[in-house]
């Protein structure tokens, strides 16, 4: 495996090896790339925890990072991804980072380059990473998926983070159940059940709320937004109603007011700042596990502080 594009292409016991690494390194231990690796991290949509993240696992695990600003590249003179990818290759480059509104951009990458290709985001695909951090945080509370019941609320038509982590779920075994505006409903529902929210915050061991989307609506679709917060948000008095051992899970940035109370984004339940915090984790572990696999002898290991050489 050398590109995380979908964690489709990865199975069940590659994904939960990636979990054990991150948990380690979450616990202190350390990981280190034994030569000059490059990466570069390519966003061409806004970001903050994803961009951040990546290149803070990067540079905790020895990587070169070349930065590369969309604004002032040969972007602007009309160049392709494809020519962007390969110019980079060309230098020496490693890997790249991408984030970008078409969908499964990968697509024309895959095959003419051979440079590593993570992906950060693909318009409403998938979002990988994202779903590492979200199942390292479940993990982290549950100890394991089997059973659970973990409800998807809201935008789920337009979210990449749905569809990454409604596939994985099922595979992991969890009861897995939707809610929202039907309107916003996709295929990947397949996967699970529709249910009301009043029932959901019944049920559920995890209320995953999803960032609604503005940005990528077609007009004439405002009307879902009239009310949303007291038809499908957590409010308050959802929140008191929750299981006792129910955690609340959002990937990010929230809309106060809307999907949750402002006040309930740091309560006691919620997990929002630890699956930031797990993102560093879950991104330093993918990125060892994808760049060991290419490059092999060029990783060491450290264990409890203890430089061991795996080659």
């Amino acid at each position: 495996m050398n590109h995380l594009i979908s964690l489709k292409k990865l199975s069940v016991s590659e994904i939960l090896d990636i979990l054990r690494d991150a948990t380690r390194l979450k616990n202190g231990d350390e990981y280190k790339f034994n030569s000059n690796l490059y990466m570069t991290n390519l966003f061409y949509e806004p970001s903050t925890r994803t961009k951040i993240s990546f290149e803070l696992a990067q540079r905790k695990l020895g990587i070169n990072i070349i930065n590369f600003d969309i604004n002032n590249s040969s972007m602007q003179k009309g160049e392709s991804l494809y020519d962007t990818v390969k110019t980079i290759e060309a230098m020496g480059i490693h890997s790249v980072v991408i984030r970008h509104s078409m969908e499964q951009y990968y697509k024309e990458l895959i095959g003419g380059c051979n440079i590593s290709i993570f992906n950060a985001g693909d318009g409403c695909g998938e979002h990988p990473t994202q779903t590492l951090l979200d199942l390292l945080t479940i993990q982290n509370e549950f100890g394991s998926f089997e059973g659970l019941a973990i409800t998807i609320v809201g935008d789920i038509l337009h979210s990449r983070v749905a569809k990454s982590n409604a596939e994985i779920l099922s595979r992991l075994g969890v009861k897995l159940y939707f809610s929202g505006p039907k309107e916003w409903f996709d295929d990947v529902c397949e996967y699970g059940t529709y249910i009301d929210i009043e029932e959901a915050i019944e049920i559920s061991d995890v209320i995953m709320l999803l960032r609604v989307q503005h940005e990528r609506h077609k007009p004439g679709q405002e009307y879902l937004m009239k009310n949303y917060h007291e038809m499908y948000g957590l409010t308050l008095d959802r929140e008191r109603r929750l299981k006792t051992n129910c955690i609340i899970m959002h990937p990010a940035p929230v809309n106060r007011g809307v999907e949750i109370d402002s006040r309930l984004v740091e309560c006691k339940r919620s997990r929002i700042f630890n699956q930031v915090n797990n993102g560093v984790f879950v991104r330093m572990a993918a990125i060892k596990h994808i760049l060991q696999h290419k490059y092999g002898g060029n990783f060491i290991e450290s264990s409890n502080k203890k430089w061991q050489s795996i080659v």
